[in-house]
């Protein structure tokens, strides 16, 4: 339990004191006690903490709000760390306490290091995250880029919390668009020699395919005197394996690294559909017309029964993906969370109709439908990449803003909300820039640090200083601040939120600012700077671990 957890419960407990005492006297007449609910007031001067228990339960009292306010603070057990209590507006009661509690974040902090905010909520929960699983015939986009970062920051969020978590990336090389793409890279292939040569009509145009037909030339400088359906099963092979080799490349650089890049083509080899769809056969879940196998989908909710082998015998969409969630279960994960892009939320029902045929609760998956991303450049939409002919590449947008900027900026919306990226801000070194102002305030707390070294000083311990000495607003807003990390976690991975975490960065790096400007720091007398060395010391922890959460650099030099 985190101190600000902690805290919060010893004000419930004597909240919960404070009514028993107060029924006893017959001041109260309620039969019971409802769940008494305690929250940080967004007006400092509401108090630390304040409680809309006296609300709740008015009604049953038979009492104005107030007046049941009034008698709960009357009944209140005296002393602690309670320093104040008012009954406020319509009928809050607010606490003032010492800040002893906030001192006391301090000393975890310095016991925790970078492990400060985590817990064990999930109980080692086996969690399977599915995200990006971009096709494997172009390059990444922005939309994935964004995919990406949402996904990684998650994965990282639920280990912090105490769930045992994987990573996939779901590779599509068997569908029709692999075999679009592996006519496109012959056609490429034919031209190098045959500029006439025909190129699909439905084929992938970018610069890409043409740059990989010149790789394949000279690899594999026989491969037009085979047969043609063996070109092109060659060409789907080897075309997607080498998108993928590309795919890891830029995720790498963006700081994403799977833990298994499953292949849809490794089900088809092994027999896993023909195996899924013997399983609900055997459940009565299948039946045949118009020449099509049909999944009776409607018997768990979705809105129509799904074909799942086609009049020509091959398979849907839908038939590889039921036979990969089934793998997914089958290899033990007790949650499967699949980050979608916004064209499929209509495919949500079906998904979740398959899980529950397969003998699974529809809440084993849940999906998180990630909106569109526009990028702006002084206010106008960037026009497409040349080379990728279709879009914006994630490369592309590496080179220009880099890692930092771009996990920052998606990140720093809530994933269901369309976003609007300012290339032209990402790169500005200012305070308009949000990365930049919060990377700022970690290099400036380093410098500090570095000054203190220089001048012979060595950052004491919390239990080397006086603590009660940082007593300034500005200080006390910034223990507030670190106090209030666990529980932003938790509800960070709990709420599917990772924009939290941007959030509580702006945040801390802007009390830090505010505390730079009103405190100095190595000029006070030694007490209060040795105890001002302690509290920055720790934000600087907490930044870092912040930073590393949103898969963003902490420098020490800017």
């Amino acid at each position: 339990m985190s101190v600000l957890q902690r805290q919060k419960q010893e004000l419930i407990s004597a909240l919960h004191a404070a009514i028993d005492a107060a029924r006893a006297s017959g001041k109260l007449e309620v039969e019971s006690v409802p769940e008494i609910g305690l929250e940080i007031p967004r007006e400092k001067q509401h108090g630390d903490f304040a409680s809309n228990i006296a609300l709740v339960m008015a009604k049953a009292a038979r009492k104005a709000p107030r007046e049941v306010a009034q008698i709960i603070v009357e009944h209140l057990p005296q002393g602690g760390v309670i320093r104040a209590v008012e009954v406020a507006g319509p009928g809050f009661i607010n606490f003032f306490l010492s800040h002893d509690w906030l001192y006391d974040t301090l000393r975890t902090i310095e016991a925790q290091g970078e492990a400060y905010g985590n817990c064990q909520y999930g109980a080692g929960e086996k969690v399977l995250l599915e995200f990006v699983s971009a096709n494997p015939v172009g390059p990444m986009n922005v939309v994935n880029a964004r995919a990406a970062a949402v996904g990684d920051t998650l994965a990282r969020l639920f280990e912090a919390v105490g769930y045992h978590v994987a990573t996939e990336f779901y590779v599509n090389d068997a569908g029709n668009q692999a075999d679009v793409f592996a006519r496109s890279l012959e056609a490429r292939l034919q031209q190098l020699t045959n500029p006439d040569y025909p190129f699909p009509e439905d084929g992938y145009p970018g610069d890409y395919v043409r740059e990989l037909a010149q790789v394949l030339q000279a690899e594999r400088p026989d491969l037009l005197e085979l047969p043609y359906e063996e070109r092109i099963a060659f060409c789907k092979r080897w075309g997607t394996d080498k998108m993928v080799e590309m795919q890891k490349a830029d995720l790498k650089a963006y700081g994403v690294e799977f833990d298994l890049w499953f292949r849809e083509r490794d089900l088809h080899a092994r027999g896993a559909l023909e195996a899924v769809i013997d399983l609900l056969r055997q459940k009565d879940l299948l039946y045949e017309e118009d020449g099509a196998l049909w999944f009776r989908s409607t018997r768990f909710g979705d809105d129509k029964d799904r074909v799942i082998v086609k009049s020509d015998g091959t398979y849907t969409y839908v038939t590889a993906d039921i036979a990969y969630h089934h793998d997914k279960l089958q290899r033990g994960f007790a949650k499967l969370i699949d980050i979608w892009g916004p064209d499929h939320h209509g495919y949500i029902g079906r998904m979740k109709a398959a899980i529950q045929a397969l003998g699974y609760s529809e809440d084993t998956l849940e999906v998180l439908i990630l909106q569109y991303v526009a990028l702006l450049r002084d206010g106008q939409p960037v026009k497409m990449s040349k080379r990728a002919g279709e879009f914006i590449t994630m490369q592309d947008l590496l080179d220009e803003v880099g890692k930092d900027a771009a996990r920052f900026f998606f990140l720093n919306r809530s994933p269901e909300s369309h976003l609007d990226f300012d290339l032209g801000l990402a790169v500005q070194q200012t305070n308009e820039n949000p990365v930049f102002y919060v990377q700022y305030a970690h290099a400036r707390i380093c410098s500090v640090l570095r000054q203190a070294k220089e001048q012979g000083l060595v950052v004491p311990t919390c239990g080397q200083v006086d603590l009660s000495l940082l007593q300034h607003e500005a200080e006390l807003n910034l223990l507030k601040q670190l106090a209030a990390l666990p529980e932003e976690l938790l509800q960070a991975a709990l709420l599917r939120e990772p924009h939290r975490l941007t959030r509580y960065a702006l945040d801390l790096a802007g009390l830090f600012h505010t505390f730079y400007t009103f405190c100095h720091i190595l000029g006070e007398e030694a007490a209060l700077r040795d105890a001002r060395l302690v509290l920055v010391s720790n934000v600087r922890v907490v930044l870092r671990k912040v930073l590393g959460l949103l898969g963003v650099d902490a420098p020490e030099q800017m």
